[in-house]
């Protein structure tokens, strides 16, 4: 199911307007903008439907992306090119007539903002702020600044940035905006604290700031990291700092202690400014503490939003026994009691939708009889979608076994991801090598939020297998999760909470190297997951059921936006310390 969502006619101010602005570089509002990449933007985008429902009072900011991320396109033997995906803001968006400056290079760049308005279920409205640069003052590499997502250099991004970061923060101001929480969706923002810190100053030279200015700043600002691993956090040479952000500002960073090792980061930044920090999982916290011991860095897991990744058949059957789910996931435990041939059936009309749209795409016939396993995931060498082919041979034993098997693949690399583009070419040539009348293999092309939805509810086990410990999260089990979906998933990210063998899913054993993970992966294939979908299906109905109840009522933004709002927006002791109301969530 879509979100609900409006197209603004007017310029509004909403009541407690901003107390909380969400910054993120990528957000996945609409299916038909392509404003997003994929899990960061996915979250992004459900934090949002999830705070409209829950009336609170938030605003976004992003940037634009004008051309979109990409289109992929693969050739038969897998090789990905890539086009742009060109859109219009004025047919999904309002333009704002505020206009505000930030300085690039010594050069004076000037945004706009475009909203787009998402409405919960009882009428709240949470606006995004779409920054862009495509002005005729600008010059002609300024007006691309807000083109592409994840496009261009490290000169390009850095500079992206500082739209969104500095940029924002003006731009809230400009549109009247009241805000006292700044929330950093991951360290692309995080120059907002500087644009903060400047403000505080009221134009005085940075060097001027003191410890007082520093806790102004971090008293509105909370951060959260999405990236287990040191070379995914944004970082900056001094050179570069230097010539985009300017001396005086570099200067003032690397004594604050926001370089490491010679570089700018942009983490770092974040959590030096920020009063509150969290991790995405727990295991996300265990791996970021010692990476930045010097800060405190707790944990919220991340979750979806369940009224839009639910399939319309699921949602149809918890109306009928659970309505109260749509006002409060929690009661998404009661599941528990479902009718096991009534969530076998919205199932197989789910697969069914599925199948028909990989026909649609490939002309290939699946059968809605044979067990169909997912992977879909960013095409990264670390999430290793080939470990289901370290031994060919045994897969096409299972699938004999199994009286069938079908695998459905999906997933882009990202444009400069030269090994991400073997990884999707390795898994094309042997889905061609292997296929035969008992395994089908297809990689399905262009891999987005609507394929998304359709394999996270249609195939009949969810397969996740990064190597530990680079999942910060992962969200797309928790979807799969939402529609009854069991994962068969190694345990990192969100899946060592959300994993209770044989109930919620099965784990693939941590092994000393991939062969003997491919192995645990195998085993659990064949000793588990075929015996119990081949001769038991109210077994399997009850799988269903226990994993909608535990991980459906837990691993959805409903939660996720409550736990922001109680620990990271308006904790107790900072609600009597500034005397700043609390919003009433409506339940």
């Amino acid at each position: 199911m879509q979100p609900t969502s409006r197209k603004p006619s007017s310029y509004e101010i909403f009541p407690y307007a901003g107390h909380v602005a969400y910054f993120s570089m990528e957000i996945a509002i609409n299916p038909a903008m392509p404003t997003y990449s994929g899990g960061l933007g996915m979250l992004a985008g459900d934090t949002l439907r999830s705070a409209a429902d829950l009336s609170i009072p938030l605003v976004a900011f992003t940037l634009l992306h004008r051309k979109g991320y990409f289109q992929q396109h693969l050739s038969p033997n897998g090789v990905q090119t890539e086009t742009v995906q060109p859109w219009n803001p004025a047919d999904f968006c309002v333009e704002e007539p505020a206009r505000v400056t930030v300085l690039i290079e010594d050069r004076i760049v000037t945004a706009r903002a475009w909203r787009y308005d998402i409405q919960g279920r009882f009428g709240h409205v949470v606006p995004i702020y779409l920054l862009d640069t495509d002005l005729e003052v600008n010059t002609g590499w300024d007006r691309g600044l807000t083109d592409h997502l994840y496009g261009g250099d490290e000169n390009y991004r850095m500079q992206q940035e500082i739209v969104l970061g500095m940029g924002g923060v003006r731009m809230a101001n400009a549109l009247g905006l009241r805000v006292n929480v700044y929330h950093m969706n991951e360290g692309h923002a995080s120059l907002l604290t500087l644009a903060l810190l400047e403000r505080q100053l009221c134009g005085g030279p940075l060097r001027a700031a003191t410890e007082t200015d520093i806790e102004h700043v971090r008293r509105q600002c909370v951060f959260t990291t999405h990236t287990p691993v040191p070379a995914g956090h944004d970082r900056f040479s001094t050179e570069q700092s230097i010539r985009i952000l300017g001396g005086e500002r570099t200067a003032r960073l690397q004594q604050l202690g926001c370089f490491k090792d010679g570089m700018f980061n942009m983490t770092l930044l974040a959590l030096r400014f920020s009063r509150y920090a969290n991790a995405v999982a727990m295991q996300h916290g265990k791996v970021s503490r010692p990476m930045f011991p010097e800060y405190a860095i707790d944990t919220i897991t991340n979750g979806v939003h369940a009224p839009t990744w639910i399939s319309e058949p699921v949602q149809l059957m918890l109306n009928e026994h659970i309505p109260a789910w749509q006002r409060d996931n929690l009661y998404l435990r009661n599941a528990i009691d479902l009718p096991e041939a009534e969530i076998l059936a919205a199932h197989a009309r789910a697969k069914e939708e599925l199948l028909a749209e990989v026909g649609s795409r490939t002309g290939v016939v699946l059968s809605p009889k044979v067990l169909t396993l997912g992977f879909a995931r960013r095409a990264a060498t670390y999430k290793r979608a080939s470990l289901l082919f370290t031994d060919t041979e045994r897969l096409a034993a299972i699938a004999r076994a199994a009286g069938g098997l079908q695998i459905l693949f999906a997933g882009k690399a990202h444009p400069h991801d030269g090994p991400g583009k073997a990884i999707i070419q390795q898994v094309v040539e042997e889905a061609a090598r292997l296929s035969n009348d008992s395994l089908r293999i297809l990689y399905l092309e262009n891999y987005d939020w609507g394929l998304g939805a359709k394999l996270t509810a249609g195939v009949d086990v969810w397969v996740n297998t990064p190597r530990r410990p680079y999942e910060a999260s992962g969200t797309s089990g928790m979807k799969a999760a939402l529609n009854g979906v069991p994962s068969l998933s190694i345990l990192d990210g969100w899946w060592i909470e959300g994993c209770i063998e044989g109930v919620t899913g099965w784990a693939i054993e941590d092994g000393a190297n991939d062969q003997e993970e491919a192995e645990s992966l195998y085993r659990k294939l064949e000793s588990a997951v075929v015996p119990l979908y081949l001769d038991a299906p109210e077994k399997w109905a009850r799988l269903m059921r226990t994993t909608l109840a535990f991980n459906g009522s837990y691993f959805n933004t409903n939660r996720m936006v409550k736990q922001y709002n109680r620990n990271a927006y308006y904790p107790q002791p900072l609600l009597q310390h500034a005397k700043v109301e609390e919003p009433v969530l409506v339940e």
